[in-house]
């Protein structure tokens, strides 16, 4: 009889006929997986959930930024610097006297490359020509950038770009 009942059940496993339960189901009986008593809990493991890492930021695309400051030091008049990167990662802008066309790439971790600059070639004041370069230079060599509260931040070697957004 014994035989016959083993291999009743061997049969019947083979077949499919048994499903087996569910660990989730098991921990409701009793609290453990083996489902008698009230044993222990089992522990619970950290899981991998996806996209937890940390979010990047997105470079705004489309908007048009005015200059605020450079180092520390305001940019005043109506001849303030600006510039926009649509979403075709073409820049364009106002140096303070000239305009300026380039590609422009925001990459991972913040990063932004910024292609060679075409400008026009208008006469300027000195000193306008020089706060221009300056920050010409400092956009051409951009490193890193943030937003800062509503303010865009430009890093380089060359100095710290502080930008408002322009309506």
């Amino acid at each position: 009889m014994n035989r016959m009942l083993t291999a009743t059940l061997a049969c019947a496993v083979a077949a499919g006929a048994f499903a087996t339960v569910p660990a989730a189901a098991q921990m409701g009986m009793g609290g453990n997986p083996s489902g008698f008593g009230a044993g222990k809990q089992p522990e619970k493991k950290p899981q991998y959930v996806p996209g937890t890492k940390p979010q990047e930021k997105m470079f705004p695309l489309g908007s048009m930024w005015t200059a605020v400051s450079m180092n520390g030091k305001p940019f005043t008049g109506a001849d303030r610097p600006s510039f926009i990167i649509d979403t075709q990662y073409r820049a364009r802008g106002y140096g303070g006297c000239n305009t300026f066309t380039a590609t422009a790439f925001p990459l991972r971790e913040q990063h932004l490359a910024v292609g060679p600059l075409a400008l026009t070639k208008k006469t300027c004041d000195k000193g306008l020509v020089a706060s221009e370069q300056a920050f010409l230079i400092a956009l051409r060599t951009a490193g890193k950038w943030d937003l800062d509260g509503s303010q865009l931040v430009i890093r380089s070697p060359n100095g710290e770009l502080r930008f408002d957004r322009a309506l």
